[in-house]
């Protein structure tokens, strides 16, 4: 239901060129230019607006070592430029240029390039130790923190909504899961917080104690639009506490304030991600909100009712949680496909990157959750019509007791008239009332039969355990009880499968999108950052030895590249070898071949500087040896572009 749409809309976005996530368009001075005279300063444009740190710029001279700078700004005043000032006495050779800014979506983007001042360097400092691109402790704390977020505000929107529309008999049950998800998401929200400094750094959680890095974080829109979700949860405490206390869960006050302060919280979301950056961003931005609320509709809404099946088991909660997933998943598939359109923009980009591979995770996923949906609302209609019969025989006894309760109070009005007549004096003159004459007992009948004056039931039924049977006379509560057992059942596998599709989420909100990743490819022979190439050589010599050579050619275009060969075994382990020897041949042009001087670093083999001049198809010839006489040669062949 949910992937035949998908596809179609992304054929339709193919040709729109704006996203999320800034990719990086042109760089002065270009990447590997050689300058006749050191330049006054660097500037970057990106393809949407940036924010700038204090160490957005890293300028490493020919030896390795810092270059001076001054401070990062702007090129123009333009938001999507990034400028650096460089000092006037640069000698020759070759620099590398690292730099880190934080996109529209609020994400840091990073990455380096080369320019030389006279010459290159004999061996110039590759732009992949010019500095961390993040750390991966602080990465792991703030990805773990994101999706307990997520899931923590899906907790609180979607049991609150449960109890306004699906209006369940009892909901002591659920206040533990709506206080868990406040906490959780105060928690969160604060961890979030005090990491976004380190995280825009790319530096370990320590820095996260840093005072001056915390206040820059208060002033940024992220830090902003924390402080905006800190400050909602204390009038959603106040609504839970006082409607807990009152007993008014459903009334029209309460829910419309909830409804506002979810909108609210949601929005908190939809600007710091990937809708408030790129092409058409109100929509984009309000679809993010009604596909985060549909989420949290559904997902809190399984978690309050299998909490409602295990205390108070009712069919009618089911049956209108039933109805309200059903409009959640709709407006779910909606969002979605808009989302995925936005975010992929071609056929391509759903298997050939990351962001589309995790999309179609998600939508597998998805519709895993739809199957496990329909068969629970089979077993919410199953459930329905077997507790129909003894609601009906409820209402019958509802309606018996009121006619009886109804026939004794008019039988006590009747007794009380009689009494009152008894006591009342008889006026002067007026004839005596006659008085029945008592019966003889010696010629007394038998009185007649009559019907028997019904006993009147309790006002109150017996109480009655959660889980027990229905007391409808003849009703097999065995087939009753196996019904809900397949609810629970059902609901916690949708609840579960619904868990994963949010962490992959939460994951696809931090991923570059495939659209954002093919603009940085078709923008980057202008000057940008290329991605490095990667290529696998399989080899095997039978018993003697197999394995696989993975070589690394950065940055896989003409000019100079660093080399960089890992030999793995047949378990995929490091494997050592006496020589690795590597050359690459242009037949089309008759150059080469050109030999890669690979040194063996102890684990890995590297050259530091392998020049191919001319684009074309290079057939690269590795050859592995791994004893005195055996040796093997594979050849591929690569794409070196311009």
């Amino acid at each position: 239901m949910l992937l035949g749409p998908l596809l179609v809309l992304l054929l339709l976005g193919g040709a729109t060129s704006a996203s999320a996530h800034a990719a990086l368009e042109s760089t002065d001075p270009g990447d590997g230019s050689v300058l006749g005279r050191a330049p006054d300063r660097v500037t970057l444009t990106f393809s949407e607006s940036v924010g700038l740190r204090d160490d957005s710029f890293r300028v490493l001279d020919p030896g390795g070592h810092r270059v001076r700078t001054g401070e990062a700004g702007r090129a123009g005043g333009r938001s999507d430029t990034a400028r650096v000032d460089l000092p006037a006495d640069l000698g020759e050779g070759t620099y590398t240029v690292a730099w880190r800014v934080v996109s529209a979506d609020s994400h840091p983007a990073s990455g380096a390039f080369t320019f030389s001042v006279g010459k290159p360097s004999a061996a110039a400092s590759a732009p992949v130790d010019a500095g961390p691109s993040e750390d991966p402790l602080t990465a792991l704390l703030h990805k773990t923190a994101r999706y307990l977020a997520y899931l923590a505000a899906a907790l609180l929107i979607g049991v609150a909504a449960f109890v306004a529309l699906c209006r369940p008999p009892d909901t002591t049950g659920l206040r533990r899961p709506l206080a868990a998800g406040w906490w959780t998401l105060l928690g969160t929200t604060l961890a979030l917080l005090v990491l976004r400094a380190p995280y825009e750094a790319g530096t370990g959680p320590a820095d996260a104690l840093d005072a001056d890095a915390l206040a820059g974080t208060l002033t940024g829109r992220p830090g902003v639009l924390l402080l905006a979700r800190l400050a909602l949860l204390a009038p959603v405490a106040l609504l839970l506490t006082r409607t807990a206390r009152d007993g008014r869960h459903r009334s029209p006050w309460a829910t419309a304030t909830g409804s506002v302060l979810a909108v609210a919280l949601a929005l908190t979301w939809s600007a710091g991600e990937h809708a408030s950056a790129g092409l058409q961003v109100p929509l984009a931005m309000t679809s993010f909100v009604l596909h985060l609320l549909a989420t949290a509709v559904w997902l809190g809404g399984l978690v309050a009712l299998l909490t409602t099946l295990r205390t108070t088991p009712d069919a009618a909660t089911a049956a209108r949680f039933s109805r309200v997933a059903l409009t959640s998943v709709t407006v779910l598939v909606v969002t979605g496909v808009y989302q995925s359109w936005r975010g992929l923009g071609s056929w391509p980009a759903l298997t050939g990157t990351t962001y589309g591979r995790l999309l179609l995770a998600k939508v597998a996923l998805v519709a895993v959750t739809l199957t496990a949906a329909a068969v629970s609302r089979r077993w919410t209609a199953s459930l329905a019509n077997a507790a129909a019969p003894a609601r009906r025989e409820e209402r019958q006894r509802d309606r018996d007791r009121e006619r009886n309760l109804q026939r004794d109070r008019d039988r006590d009005r009747d007794r009380y008239r009689e009494r009152k007549l008894e006591r009342e004096p008889i006026p002067a003159g007026a004839p005596p009332a006659p008085q029945p004459s008592a019966p003889d007992p010696t010629n007394a009948e038998p009185p007649t039969p009559g019907p028997p004056t019904p006993v009147p039931p309790p006002l109150c039924d017996p109480p009655t355990t959660p889980g027990d049977p229905p007391t409808t006379p003849g009703a097999p509560s065995t087939a009753t009880d196996a019904l809900r057992r397949g609810l629970r059942r059902s609901v916690l596998v949708e609840a579960v499968v619904a868990a994963v599709v949010l962490m992959i989420t939460t994951v696809l909100t931090s991923t570059v999108p495939g659209r954002a990743a093919d603009e940085a490819a078709r923008s980057a022979p202008a000057g940008g950052v290329l991605p490095a190439s990667v290529t696998d050589v399989p080899f095997d010599l039978g018993d003697s030895a197999r394995g696989t050579v993975q070589i690394t050619l950065d940055p896989g275009r003409t000019g100079d590249n660093a080399v960089q060969a890992v030999v793995f075994g047949p378990n995929g382990a490091l494997a050592a070898v006496p020589e690795l020897r590597l050359s690459f041949t242009l037949p089309d042009k008759d150059v080469g071949p050109i030999e890669a001087r690979l040194v063996d670093r102890g684990g890995y083999w590297s050259a530091n500087t392998l020049t191919l001049p001319l684009p074309g198809t290079w057939t690269m010839r590795t050859t592995v040896r791994v004893s005195e006489i055996d040796q093997v040669t594979e050849s591929r062949r690569i794409r070196i572009e311009r």
